[in-house]
């Protein structure tokens, strides 16, 4: 079993016997993240969805980022993360920005990715600095994102009444 499935297990695991709602928010993996998580075992009962936003102007309408904030920055991977969690009322969410390659792209070099983390206890982000082609550069910041989404969820406790049947009555 690869890493990236032991963590998916890990996390649907989690999700399910927690409660938790888990999302996702990409700017650089252009959905693959929201793939890959959607596909685990059981997602259908707890992964919430993903959105795919490139343009600035959705990043700051949707996910509210804060206008003028660089989208390659540790800033923005968190601002990212904290709104799809808002937006999907989410126990957990990852985000990923960055620098696919080949070449650099607004003054950072290619591979450069932050990855943003959201729970309701707080909000943080991880820097990468990747080496290797685009599909090299994009797939290990997938493998990244699923590992840290797995990470956060063993910090969470269970989500609680606030939602499904408690929420309907």
């Amino acid at each position: 079993m690869s890493a990236v499935d032991e963590a998916l297990q890990r996390l649907g695991e989690l999700a399910a016997e927690r409660g938790l709602r888990v999302a996702v928010v990409e700017s650089l993996t252009s959905g693959r993240l929201a793939g890959t998580v959607g596909a685990a075992e059981g997602a259908g009962e707890w992964f919430a969805g993903g959105v795919v936003a490139y343009l600035t102007d959705i990043k700051e309408r949707v996910l509210g980022m804060t206008p003028g904030t660089d989208p390659v920055s540790a800033t923005c991977a968190e601002q990212l993360a904290e709104g799809v969690r808002q937006l999907f009322d989410a126990d957990l969410s990852v985000s990923t920005t960055g620098v696919g390659g080949p070449g650099p792209d607004g003054g950072h070099p290619a591979g450069t990715v932050y990855l943003g983390w959201a729970t309701p206890e707080g909000i943080g982000h991880r820097m990468l600095a990747l080496t290797g082609e685009p599909k090299e550069i994009l797939d290990e910041t997938v493998e990244t994102a699923v590992r840290l989404l797995a990470f956060h969820a063993e910090g969470l406790r269970a989500a609680g009444p606030r939602r499904g049947a408690a929420a309907a009555e």
